[in-house]
Formats: structure tokens, sequence, C-alpha cells
């Protein structure tokens, strides 16, 4: 079968981790060789590349149409209103990627979208398959479920679209029971979560990696963009409780300023660091030069950060959050805080640095347990390959072209 896949969310040679996550499920879907796609991610139009504009120059470097892992991606630019145009926004982005998309479709006579996040790309998506006469499936992925929904308009579209679409998938248990409280029929909604290629994030060399990074006691790392329902800040001040720990964090955006503020304030500089963006291939060396991985966000919908850190052997602290619960499953994985505070956070940490993973039944010291043998939490990760997700999409499109075709 030929896919178009359809979202905003997707690498592009300016943005190399922006929506990895997309971009990870697709290549191994077409690696089954069961099925072949061209990616259609619109970019929002700016004029200038100037740095002076921040991150909106970078939108201006997007290249037209690009190659990533053997897949054409196609890049065509969409108007943003920001702020002011969230009910506009899928009307401006069908308008800006229906041309590229009728292109494309008389070119290579696609079967199906394959489209990402509700709103606006899933709304966009089911209006430009009324377009192309092809049948929509929509991945539900996170705030496009849990958040987005709470503002009226936004609501009115996600419900009809999900109404219209052909097939749903969610990427976590919780995240179906909210597709169905949208209207979702049952029938046509199936859990698909993300793998984890352990290829890619696997244990690297500890003493390495550790003497790279500076590091000389017990450290937490945290991974994702720092924006605010990361929370972040809690994972900064549950260190006041942990008085022996170092915390890495990677990932850049708009509240840099204040959490480096925070660090300065708590006097936490030479406990705590900002490392910035790093490539997505290159972060198993930070997870594993780390004891655990702390997750301390308001919602999400799989959380991708949790199975890269157990495949490179680190266990996980996790907020006890819809879906966390779903992949933090067993003590070898880590822990879910009983509390979503910094002191809950410590109480997690200090229990998982108690009673590591793989040594449960052992009376060794607390470093030697989590340097020497992390080996169950890889194990554990392992359980969260591909290929069932990659046959779950397969079996859902060919029932979506098979009613179709009756």
């Amino acid at each position: 079968m030929r896919l178009l896949t359809f979202s905003t969310l997707f690498p592009n040679a300016a943005q190399p981790n922006h929506g990895v996550f997309v971009e990870n499920r697709l290549r191994h879907l077409v690696a089954t060789g069961e099925a072949q796609a061209s990616v259609l991610a619109p970019v929002p139009y700016f004029p200038s590349r100037a740095p002076v504009f921040g991150a909106w120059s970078r939108y201006a470097s997007v290249p037209r149409q690009e190659t990533r892992h053997g897949l054409a991606v196609h890049h065509p630019r969409f108007v943003v209103i920001p702020k002011a145009g969230m009910t506009l926004a899928p009307a401006l982005l069908y308008r800006g990627s229906l041309n590229a998309a009728r292109r494309l479709h008389a070119r290579e006579k696609f079967d199906l979208i394959d489209a990402h996040y509700l709103y606006p790309d899933g709304v966009a998506a089911v209006w430009l398959g009324a377009a192309l006469g092809l049948p929509v499936c929509i991945t539900a992925r996170g705030s496009d479920v849990t958040q987005l929904p709470d503002f009226a308009g936004p609501r009115r579209m996600i419900e009809a679209a999900v109404a219209a679409a052909d097939g749903l998938i969610a990427v976590s248990d919780a995240l179906r029971e909210r597709l169905l409280t949208l209207g979702a029929d049952p029938a046509r909604t199936v859990t698909l979560r993300n793998g984890i290629d352990t290829g890619m994030f696997h244990p690297v060399d500890r003493a390495t990696a550790r003497a790279a990074l500076g590091l000389d006691g017990p450290t937490l790392i945290s991974v994702g963009g720092l924006i605010a329902r990361k929370r972040h800040h809690l994972t900064i001040e549950a260190l006041r409780y942990l008085p022996d720990f170092s915390l890495l964090i990677v990932g850049e955006g708009p509240e840099r300023e204040r959490l480096q503020a925070q660090i300065d304030a708590s006097g936490l500089a030479r406990r705590a660091r900002l490392l910035g963006p790093q490539p997505h291939g290159e972060l198993s060396r930070f997870y594993g030069a780390a004891d655990a991985m702390v997750l301390a966000s308001s919602r999400e919908g799989w959380a991708n950060v949790l199975l890269e850190s157990m495949a490179c052997g680190t266990p996980v602290v996790a907020s006890n959050i819809p879906g966390n619960p779903e992949v933090v499953q067993t003590p070898e994985a880590g822990r879910i805080v009983a509390a979503n505070t910094a002191e809950g956070i410590a109480d997690a940490v200090r229990a998982l640095f108690a009673a590591p993973p793989d040594q449960v039944a052992q009376n060794r010291l607390i470093q030697d347990r989590l340097i020497q043998d992390r080996l169950a939490t890889r194990a554990y990760a392992e359980r969260f390959g591909w290929t069932e997700t990659s046959q779950g999409q397969l079996a859902l499109f060919r029932r979506i072209l098979a009613a179709r075709q009756r």
C-alpha cells in the first residue's frame, strides 16, 4: 500500500529532533516491506533566516524537499497567526498543503492518508482526504486529546475529525479512553504504543561516558524540551532533598532562562547543568552516564524518553500521569512517583536507589548495584520493539481499505 504521511511533527534539516517519534514509527513500518510512504510535513511560512528572529528563522531554512532515511519528505509552507489564530489553524494548514497533496497524489496514487496529531493536523488531514478521495487514519499523541479539547472551537473540529476519520490510533490506553469520550467509534480506535530502537539506544561504557561529562557521584538526567509541561523545575527543586545527587537536563526551549535562574538562585550551579539540545542518535551516552532518568511531566501520550533510557540500562522515575504507568510496569523499569511534587520525586529516587531494579534481593552498596548490573532494565525495554506496532498499523490500514472498497 502507498501512504501519504501528513504531519507538522516531522524532523527536517533545520530541526532534526522535531517530531522524531513520527519519523521513527514510519521508518519501521516501511521497513516491513509491506508499505511505501511519502511525507507531507508542512512548516510555517517565515520570510527571513536572520538569527535575530530566533526560532522563527529556522522555518525559512527548511528545504522544500529532502530525503530522510530513504523517505521523500516535502515541506510546503502555510500561514501561522501566533496566539490569535488557534481556530484558524486547521484551515490555514489545509490551504497551505492542498496543492502539494494534489500534485503528489496525481504522481504517486496514494491509498491512504496517515496523519499524526489531532489538531490542527488531523482536522486538515480529514479535509485533504475529502478533497483527494482518500481514507484517513489519525494518530493521537498527547495534548491533542488531553488539552486542546478544553477549547470550544478546537473541540468542535476535533470531534468532527474523530467522527469522519476512517481509523484512529492512540499511543496509550489512556489516550484511547480520551478519544472515546470525544465520540470515537471503539471499533475503529486502537492502541498502538510507540516502540524503541534498541540498536540506536543501547548501554555504553559508563566510565567513559561519565568522564566525558565530568561526573563523579550519583547522577540524574532529564531529557525533553524546556517547556512548562515538562516541569523540569520540580526535578531541579528535588535536588534540595537529594544532597548527594547531581542533575543533567538535555533539551532546549523557552523555559531555559527561567530554569537557569532557578538553578543559580538555589545555589545548585555545581550540581545542576543545562546541556542544551543533543542529536537524537547520541543520547545513549547521556542516558548511559546517568544513574536514573527523571520525567516530571504534567501530561504525556507515550513518553519515548522513558524507553530510551531503559534501553540504555538506566531506570526511570516518572510522574504519576495517564500513560506513564503503562510504560513503567515493573521494578526493573523504575518507579512511578506517589506525588507529583519535588518531594515525591526525591522519595521515588531514594526508593529506586535503595532497591535497584535488578538487584532487589541483594544487599550490595548503592553504586555497585546501579553501576555494575543494569541488564534487567535493558531487558525490560527490549520487550517494546516496533514489530507489534508495525503489524498493528498494517492490519488497521488493511481494514480501512477493505471497508472503503465495500
